[in-house]
Order: C-alpha cells, then sequence, then structure tokens
C-alpha cells in the first residue's frame, strides 16, 4: 500500500492509496480531479473508489467530475450531501480494495457526517493508515460546526485514540504550524511540542507537507488528546475532560496570528507622510 500526498487548493490534502500488486488506486477527498487525474496517470494506476470524509466542497468538490470521466467509478461516504455518492457507509463498516482493509469510522462533530477512514493491508510489517479528514488534524482537531465537545471528545479518545499506536495519521488540513504556536501557549514547558514546532516550520519553509504523523506522537504534543493532563486542566479551569475540550476548541478559535509588521522602510513611509495621497478620501 503506498499513499501519495496531494497538496490542493490553500492548504488541503487529497490522497491517492495504491494498490500495488493490482496498480489500482482509490482517492480519498477528491477536490480538485485534474490534479488527482495526472497523478492517477504519471503512477500508471486505474482509480477505482473515492471514499470522501465530508460533504464540505473543498474535499468532495471532484466527485460529480470524476465519476462523469471515469465511468463505474464507486463514491463512498456516510452523509447524503456528499456528490456522486454509490455508497453509504455506516461506522465500523469494512471495504475490500484488493490487498487493501479499510474500516469506516462514524466521527460526527465538524459535520454531522463525518467519517474517518482506517486502512491496512493483512500481513504487511507496514504501519496501518488513517485518513481522518477534519477530525484530528497533526496537533489540532477540527472545528465543531455541526456538533459537541462530547461527540468529538468521543471521537477522539474512544473511536480513533483506540487504534493502534503506530497508526500514520493523513489528515485533511496543512495547518500543524498553527495548531503548535497554539499547543505551546497550552503548555509552554513542552518541550516535545517545541521541538515538532521546530520542525513543522522548517517543513512550512522548504514547503513540505508535516503528514504523516502517528498516534502515538499526537498524544504527545496534541493538545486535544491531552485534556487528562494537569497543564491542560489549569490552563483551561476546568478538570472535567469533556469541558477542557470544549474550553480548548473556544480559545484554539479565538486563537489569532499576530499581526505581521510592516519593514522599516514602510514605516517611516507612514511617519513622513509618503503614502497620504492615497488614504485621502475622495
Amino acid at each position: 500500500m503506498k499513499v501519495k500526498v496531494i497538496s490542493v487548493l490553500e492548504d488541503n490534502y487529497m490522497y491517492l492509496v495504491i494498490e500495488e500488486s493490482t496498480r489500482d488506486a482509490i482517492a480519498v477527498d477528491a477536490a480538485v480531479p485534474k490534479r488527482l487525474l495526472e497523478i492517477v496517470r504519471k503512477e500508471d494506476v486505474v482509480l477505482r473508489a473515492i471514499l470522501t470524509t465530508h460533504h464540505h466542497w473543498d474535499h468532495a468538490r471532484g466527485n460529480e467530475e470524476l465519476a462523469r470521466l471515469c465511468p463505474g467509478l464507486q463514491v463512498y461516504g456516510a452523509d447524503e450531501r456528499i456528490g456522486a455518492l454509490t455508497h453509504k457507509v455506516t461506522h465500523n463498516q469494512e471495504l475490500t480494495f484488493g490487498a487493501i482493509r479499510v474500516r469506516c469510522l462514524f466521527t460526527p462533530c465538524h459535520t454531522s457526517g463525518h467519517m474517518c477512514y482506517f486502512m491496512w493491508e493483512d500481513g504487511s510489517p507496514d504501519a496501518p493508515a488513517l485518513f481522518s479528514g477534519d477530525t484530528l488534524f497533526v496537533g489540532g482537531c477540527g472545528k465543531f460546526f455541526e456538533g459537541t465537545a462530547e461527540q468529538m471528545y468521543t471521537n477522539l479518545t474512544q473511536i480513533l485514540g483506540s487504534l493502534p499506536k503506530e497508526t500514520k495519521v493523513f489528515c485533511g488540513h496543512e495547518c500543524t504550524v498553527r495548531n503548535l504556536k497554539f499547543a505551546l501557549k497550552v503548555e509552554p514547558e513542552n518541550e516535545i511540542v517545541k521541538k515538532k514546532l521546530s520542525w513543522a516550520k522548517q517543513r512550512d519553509d522548504e514547503d513540505l507537507p508535516t503528514v504523516p504523523s502517528t498516534l502515538q506522537e499526537e498524544f504527545l504534543y496534541n493538545p486535544f488528546l491531552r485534556v487528562t493532563e494537569e497543564a491542560l486542566q489549569q490552563f483551561t479551569g476546568r478538570t472535567e475532560p469533556v469541558e477542557v475540550l470544549g474550553a480548548l476548541r473556544t480559545q484554539r478559535d479565538n486563537f489569532k496570528k499576530p499581526k505581521e509588521q510592516l519593514n522599516p522602510q514602510a514605516m517611516l513611509a507612514f511617519d513622513w507622510g509618503l503614502f497620504s495621497p492615497f488614504l485621502e478620501k475622495k
């Protein structure tokens, strides 16, 4: 099983998972059809199916066009709002694509129909993979657009958190640096957060993805998986885990990037009034 990480749109990821013995492939969150088909051709594989985590346009907008261009293409998801849906899946349902096994994990909260996909190959020494959409990010979790803190707590601790710790996490967005900056605000003494943030900044500077991480790593630096830790409870002023999670999400929603300062020459130009003619009202 080979996973191709494909950066699209502003900060999205879609994925192409290749069954290497048959050269069949399945896509996860096929948002940009042209880019996906370019890679399908380059890898010389046949696209058999799409797994869609949720109905938002930046994860599902390519489904209709791909279904039109690839007759017989199967589209899996848990929400009727997903375009070109052919197979509605349910929690713990298992799918098979050649040697690739998929377990569907229902994680409602970001949307009411969000589904994650856990993949593995029997007998393979490689770690399994989790395609977590907008439920679990590297260093963070998704916004609660259509759900509650209780649901997200169940998603992160019982459903995803109980998977094998070596599981590789392939999430839906590249927001690792922002997530880890927030994590550092929450736990300023956490050395693992500091190291991961430094690494993520370097990857960002080199325009390289920060996925995948592993579940084992996430428990060390992702504040949304650390809600029982004393530092998290002190930061939120809560002790009950669901309340800690809800307070963290609110704080993360309000966490802003520091405003970028103008360079010294621009600051001087403002001081000298050189921009005034352009700023005056007509």
